[in-house]
């Protein structure tokens, strides 16, 4: 299992985009990471607004890849899961539930301009009053 050490100084990739680590916290008996991004919503608006993105997902489910370097998912906890192929895209283009590295993840607005991405069997937890408070989603 990787060390706070190892979140800090990686980056995960996911839907093709760079997440930064934000925080470890414990929900229901399961130890959670938070990653972040920021992103602009739209460059072909006059006054684009910022999106705050966060992927939560059990701390016993990410890997590092020493090949490229970076941090990905592994449903096995071990092997990171399939990535498909393609780009990045804006987030209000993505569809609201979708797999991604061998999970099936959900898409949640918390509020106009914040978004969480939370793997399916996880959404009840985490998205609890429990959840947010701990997760810093309040």
């Amino acid at each position: 299992m990787l060390e706070p050490s190892d979140f800090e100084v990686n980056i995960l990739e996911f839907r093709h985009k760079s997440f930064s680590y934000d925080r470890l916290a414990t929900v229901g008996g399961i130890e959670f990471v938070v990653f972040t991004r920021t992103e602009t919503e739209s460059e072909s608006r006059l006054r684009p607004r910022l999106i705050h993105l966060r992927v939560i997902v059990p701390r016993a489910s990410v890997v590092f890849d020493i090949g490229a370097d970076l941090l990905f998912l592994a449903p096995d906890g071990v092997r990171p899961g399939p990535r498909e192929a393609g780009t990045a895209v804006e987030s209000a283009a993505e569809g609201t539930e979708f797999r991604e590295q061998g999970f099936d993840f959900r898409r949640v607005a918390l509020a106009p301009d914040s978004f969480v991405y939370v793997a399916r069997e996880e959404h009840d937890r985490v998205l609890s009053d429990e959840g947010r408070r701990a997760l810093g989603l309040a």
